[in-house]
């Protein structure tokens, strides 16, 4: 009976501090409890924010757009620029398509103006 007696005014006592806490949310919450003192490094606020790679590229992707759709709006709106080229390609020449190339002759050509060299001499 004394067992009894204490189990019951052992849960009444944890009642009374539960409606204590419960009454007095000002109070607080004390923990002596060293496992509660743990810290996360992955999930805390101070934490540096981790992208997935896929989502890390596509951004990449759309950061690099729109840096060559501010460099066309700039061309565009401020024509008094002018184009800068550094391709070396832009600088090479068409040896056979310029207008000082001599003209060449198809194969029907040079033979036909052959027989005629041939029959005048």
């Amino acid at each position: 009976e004394a067992k009894e007696r204490a189990k019951i005014l052992a849960e009444a006592a944890a009642l009374k501090q539960l409606a204590s806490d419960y009454m007095h949310p000002e109070v607080g919450v004390k923990t002596t409890d060293p496992t509660l003192f743990g810290r996360n490094y992955f999930n805390r606020y101070s934490a540096p924010e981790t992208e997935e790679d896929e989502f890390a590229d596509e951004r990449a992707e759309i950061l690099a757009e729109a840096v060559a759709l501010k460099k066309s709006s700039v061309a565009y709106m401020h024509p008094e620029v002018g184009v800068c080229s550094e391709d070396a390609t832009l600088f090479g020449r068409n040896y056979f398509e310029r207008a000082s190339a001599p003209d060449v002759e198809s194969m029907e050509e040079a033979e036909e103006k052959a027989k005629i060299l041939a029959e005048a001499a």
